[in-house]
């Protein structure tokens, strides 16, 4: 564990478990949320042989609250950041939301130039535009990410718990028992990380258009969803991933909330570790 400093000042705060010389797999993950999101996969695949790192992202977690940087291009170069400091090759780059965004723009920008990566998951990923616009009519319109920013602004101690125990993990769902520390540990997670960050960062994954991202990655890409995610609309985003990416493997899980690596994390770990393994 450690830091890394990038160009612009914003100190990175990032995990480095396993034997070094063992396949990397890095871990980005989404929106309010830290590298602790990722402990469920870490520890199954760490298990497995692999080298797992994973970074808070500036702003978020134990990474420097940094006034500065909350878009997509910093967060890529950030991860390239940490991704050149420990030299990992041969990487497979898992992404879940926010973190999807992150990876997709990671992987065309620097990762795959540099001939870096191996593979990449995208996990109820927000690519390739979460917004609704004329061109892309299955999105969300834009009141409702004006919502979240009033919400924020207004009590983000409220607003994080509302979002942890409803539509997240689908414990808003008739017949679905809410999971109290899980509930606690996502609006931990949330509190520790900056205002600013979480604030500007709504913008940051519902208005960048990573169309042309998706289409340059030609590395294999495992695209993964529920069709039951209340957050990011998989017809609006695992869809369209399959459709753009050059070497897509899709799977939609029925039933399944946005935060699915957490509550069936039994079943979609081993699916993951079958497309690395193949």
């Amino acid at each position: 564990m450690g830091y890394i400093t990038t160009d612009d000042g914003a100190e990175i705060y990032f995990k480095d478990w396993g034997d070094p010389d063992a396949q990397p797999i890095v871990f980005h993950h989404g929106w309010p949320l830290s590298s602790d999101d990722w402990d469920a996969q870490m520890l199954y695949f760490l298990a497995e042989g692999f080298r797992v790192v994973a970074s808070d992202r500036r702003g978020h977690g134990r990474s420097s609250q940094i006034g500065t940087g909350h878009d997509m291009d910093h967060y890529a170069s950030d991860v390239s950041a940490v991704v050149e400091h420990l030299d990992l090759h041969d990487a497979i780059h898992i992404g879940h939301s926010t973190g999807g965004g992150q990876v997709a723009r990671y992987v065309a920008r620097y990762g795959q130039p540099q001939g870096r990566v191996a593979k990449a998951v995208l996990v109820s990923a927000v690519p390739p535009l979460m917004l609704k616009t004329e061109s892309n009519p299955e999105g969300t319109d834009i009141s409702v990410f004006d919502g979240f920013r009033a919400a924020l602004a207004a009590n983000r101690a409220e607003f994080f718990q509302a979002v942890a125990s409803g539509p997240f993990y689908g414990f808003n769902r008739p017949g679905v028992t809410t999971s109290e520390p899980v509930v606690a540990n996502w609006w931990r997670q949330g509190m520790a990380g900056s205002a600013l960050a979480h604030l500007e960062g709504i913008k940051a994954f519902s208005e960048t258009d990573q169309t042309e991202d998706l289409q340059a990655i030609t590395v294999p890409v495992l695209v993964l969803q529920g069709d039951d995610d209340q957050v990011v609309p998989y017809q609006a985003a695992a869809l369209k991933q399959a459709e753009l990416l050059s070497d897509a493997t899709l799977k939609v899980y029925e039933g399944y909330p946005h935060g699915m690596l957490t509550t069936h994390a039994d079943v979609i770990n081993p699916d993951i570790l079958a497309f690395i393994r193949s």
